[in-house]
């Protein structure tokens, strides 16, 4: 395997560049193949352009935009250039995005066309697909580019957080960090022939590090602008797509598509990685069923620490369903006490290669996440079992006291997820006079079946405690999602307090 040394140039030149790196599905414009020579000649031409407007080594350049092959080619253009890249989540409301960009020190942005009118007016700014002096084919400078070679802790990209409990925090992640994260994933296999399928945003960590994974294995993208259930399972058939990834909402949506679902051919699809969020024995069994030949797994990684946390057995042992494997042998973890956890179950710490830097201008947020010995606290509560695998339980911040009980709304719904009529459900707290906080559930009914509210709160009181039973239960047509496509609690919750006449 080659050896990098700048995040933003993972083309390796002695193969095929006549090659697709990118089958962009288009947004703005119509599909088109982007071979990887042209793809480097791109990246090339937006770092000269950034050297030519002035650009230092260690600006940061933020990137607003719906998936695009500008969006991967400006942020590799940044990066060889010596910049730093802050990809932002264009489903930020304005004011926050106009944080973010301030928090950043970004000096310039890139935008598409539809997020140009959320760019304050006071930075600079390139949009995609315009044709006007101040738009992306008048700023590049095309021509060959000597990629800046880093130090290895050099900050490569802020990604930041997505800022349901408060205000975004950017992630400050080095070049080292996030190349040992591509070539570990690449290493020990030819995955040239995979075509990987992304629908996920490219601000968000999932989404990019699979495409810097590509880029190393030489494989092709099948890039979407973004997430649509039923373009989705057209893309996978009519680009023969090998490779799913994606957060378990997104696969759940798209199982929800009975009539196309039963008339596409699925065949090509050989992998399919969930992660993100938890994923229900229900969900797995459902994908296993339409994608037999797949190999389906359930995965984990944070922000923070990067994607690569486990792995295979060392003995070969199968990996359980709800399992998200056993440690890697490059990563360290350990449990430690969180409330309401038994032996074997903690919070989850990890020390590894791809740990971030810190938090942006957040020197105390990041003493708290990260400990003197060099862990990250990652929030999340897991179980081991005992032969090594995990399981996620819950996070931290998400668990609630009821009646004195601990509860981890993750570990309701699974239960839920179990009754033959439901295909997904989320569960949240509300305030109670006399237990202080009790759970209540908004659930997906399977197609074609029916289920009353005290069905579905018997099968809870029969198969877990009683105090994690669902006080009330709204069936909807489906879950609200957030900008990284995990459901959206903060919305259902004010949906709730509204039925319930909270507020």
């Amino acid at each position: 395997m080659s050896v990098y040394d700048n995040l933003g140039d993972l083309i390796d030149r002695s193969r095929d560049l006549a090659k697709p790196a990118l089958l962009d599905l288009g947004g703005e414009q119509p599909p088109r193949t982007v071979t990887y020579g042209a793809f480097d000649d791109l990246a090339n031409s937006v770092a000269r352009g950034l050297m030519q407007r002035g650009l230092a080594h260690g600006d940061h350049v933020a990137l607003l935009s719906a998936n695009r092959t500008e969006f991967l080619a400006a942020y590799c253009g940044i990066l060889r250039a010596g910049g730093i890249a802050v990809p932002v989540n264009w489903k930020f409301p304005r004011a926050t995005i106009a944080y973010v960009l301030q928090d950043s020190d970004a000096r310039l942005v890139f935008c598409d066309t539809p997020r140009r009118q959320d760019v304050p007016a006071s930075l600079p700014t390139v949009e995609f697909g315009s044709e006007a002096a101040d738009g992306f084919h008048a700023f590049l400078a095309p021509g060959p580019c000597a990629t800046v070679r880093p130090q290895p802790d050099a900050p490569a990209m802020l990604l930041y957080t997505s800022g349901s409990t408060g205000r975004p925090k950017g992630v400050i992640l080095s070049h080292a960090s996030h190349l040992w994260v591509a070539q570990t994933r690449a290493a020990g296999k030819d995955w040239s022939t995979q075509r990987l399928l992304v629908a996920a945003p490219l601000y968000h960590m999932n989404a990019l590090a699979l495409a810097q994974f590509a880029s190393v294995a030489h494989a092709t993208v099948v890039l979407m602008p973004q997430f649509n259930a039923r373009a989705y399972l057209e893309a996978i058939a009519r680009y023969h797509c090998t490779w799913l990834t994606a957060v378990p909402p997104m696969m759940a949506m798209m199982l929800r598509e009975h009539d196309l679902m039963a008339r596409t051919d699925l065949s090509s699809v050989q992998h399919v990685r969930m992660g993100s969020a938890p994923v229900s024995q229900s969900l797995l069994d459902q994908l296993q069923a339409c994608l037999p030949q797949a190999s389906i797994s359930n995965v984990y990684g944070t922000t923070e620490a990067g994607p690569v946390v486990f792995g295979p057995h060392p003995e070969g042992l199968p990996q359980p369903g709800l399992s998200v494997g056993y440690p890697h042998p490059a990563v360290q973890l350990r449990l430690v006490d969180a409330p309401g956890c038994e032996a074997d179950e903690g919070e989850l710490e990890m020390r590894c290669p791809a740990l971030m830097s810190g938090y942006q201008k957040l020197p105390e947020a990041t003493a708290r996440a990260c400990t003197a010995d060099g862990y990250y606290a990652t929030g999340d509560v897991f179980r081991r079992d005992a032969h090594g695998f995990y399981y996620f339980v819950g996070r931290v911040d998400d668990m609630f006291v009821s009646g004195g009980e601990n509860i981890y709304p993750s570990e309701v719904e699974k239960m839920l997820e179990q009754h033959p009529a439901i295909e997904q459900a989320c569960v949240i707290p509300l305030p109670d006079d006399i237990k202080g906080m009790k759970p209540v559930a908004f659930v997906v009914l399977k197609q074609g079946v029916a289920v009353t509210e005290d069905d579905i709160k018997h099968y809870a009181l029969a198969n877990a405690p009683a105090y994690q039973h669902p006080r009330r239960v709204w069936c909807v047509a489906e879950l609200p999602l957030a900008g990284t496509n995990k459901i959206d609690r903060q919305a259902l919750a004010e949906r709730a307090q509204r039925a319930m006449g909270h507020v």
